[in-house]
């Protein structure tokens, strides 16, 4: 007799958007999946099943039977072709093209304008000056991102056309973010209604009631990353986005106090 099918594992962390996504996908799916957050996230340990499943340490990860796939766009495609029904990604290649291309730029660029403006509200890596600067430039930023999402929206209900799809759970989390932290679109225009549209998706509401529990909690937890208890991984689009909107100090105090890390495998100190 076949043994049954193990639910898949899903490592991650609420506030992780790229885990959001990745969350979205697997509830349209209609896919049970346990969440864990990982007790050695951010900690850089090594020897854990956490990071022998990703030596990057960052989340998601999706542990499916032997599968081990890490890296959001990579599950994206893995839960695709793994649970094909419904499909999230349209049958023509210039549609897909589209999602895939709406879904990268909200990767890069807008979830490190995000995740900046979260280093000043949650973690408090600048005051006075350079805070008000730093939040005024992800302000400015964010506008342009929206701009942009707005123009490949149009006057369609979703970023697929008829149906919601790929390039739809890509950008959920990050406008959904913007929004908590009073950037959101402006109200009226077509993607404060399309935000509006996807709260009522019962795979989006879930995820998004997630997301606003542990933003609840994150500033008790702050504290941890501040005294190097957890570092904060400074990675590509993210060490731009600080260095090109001035927080180049910030950088450098995070350095200094041994509180921000890079990406795996990391430099001897």
């Amino acid at each position: 007799m076949a043994e049954p099918p193990t639910t898949p594992l899903l490592y991650e962390h609420p506030l992780s958007s790229y885990a959001q996504k990745v969350k979205i996908a697997l509830r349209e799916k209609g896919v049970a999946f346990r969440a864990e957050l990982p007790e050695d996230f951010g900690t850089g340990q090594t020897g854990t099943p956490f990071a022998a499943a990703n030596p990057r340490a960052e989340v998601p990860v999706l542990i499916d039977g032997e599968a081990r796939v890490f890296e959001s766009t990579v599950i994206m495609e893995y839960v695709e072709e793994r649970w094909p029904d419904p499909p999230l990604l349209p049958r023509e290649p210039a549609a897909r093209a589209f999602a895939r291309m709406t879904e990268d730029v909200c990767d890069t660029q807008y979830e490190a304008v995000n995740w900046g403006f979260g280093e000043v509200l949650w973690f408090r890596r600048a005051a006075g000056g350079l805070a008000d600067r730093l939040r005024a430039q992800a302000a400015e930023q964010t506008r342009a991102l929206q701009d942009w999402l707005a123009e490949r929206l149009g006057g369609a209900d979703w970023f697929g056309g008829d149906r919601f799809g790929w390039a739809d759970a890509a950008a959920a989390p990050m406008v959904n973010r913007s929004v908590h932290y009073g950037l959101g679109p402006p109200a009226g225009g077509p993607l404060a209604r399309w935000h509006a549209r996807i709260k009522e998706r019962p795979s989006i509401a879930e995820t998004f009631a997630e997301f606003e529990g542990a933003a609840a909690r994150m500033a008790a937890s702050a504290e941890l990353y501040k005294t190097g208890g957890r570092r904060r991984e400074y990675r590509d689009h993210r060490l731009e986005w600080m260095v090109k909107s001035g927080g180049i100090e910030v950088v450098l105090a995070g350095l200094r106090d041994n509180n921000i890390r890079f990406p795996w495998p990391e430099a001897s100190r």
